[in-house]
């Protein structure tokens, strides 16, 4: 039998809160979830181990719906490529991101010396 953790500790070990992993539930971004006879949510550690996928995605910039269109190309009967195709094209768009980042706290860096700190 598969451990399974209830809300609590799915919430704990994730980093987010209980409204959080409902929201993501019900935008269709995890699970779905199984319940308990009782109607509890018990999540597996691969419904936390998915979670954090979604969590580092979400961290990354993406937004719910690009979110949304990413569980679709792996719940789908899309192609492997297509979801290459949809990791690439914002692994470019977050080096862009970082390029501009960087070159900003460049900047930054510059004036605090320049000004004396």
């Amino acid at each position: 039998m598969t451990e399974t953790l209830p809300p609590s500790e799915a919430a704990r070990r994730t980093g987010l809160t209980l409204d959080a992993l409902r929201y993501y539930e019900r935008e269709g971004l995890i699970g779905p979830i199984g319940r308990t006879a009782g109607g509890t949510r018990r999540y597996t550690p691969d419904d936390v181990a998915w979670i954090g996928i979604v969590t580092c995605l979400r961290d990354a910039g993406l937004g719910i719906d690009e979110l949304r269109r990413f569980t679709t190309l792996l719940r789908g009967e899309h192609e492997p490529a297509d979801r290459v195709a949809f990791l690439r094209r914002r692994h470019a768009e977050l080096a862009d991101q970082l390029a501009r980042t960087q070159a900003a706290m460049k900047v930054l860096e510059d004036k605090i010396a320049y000004y004396g700190g």
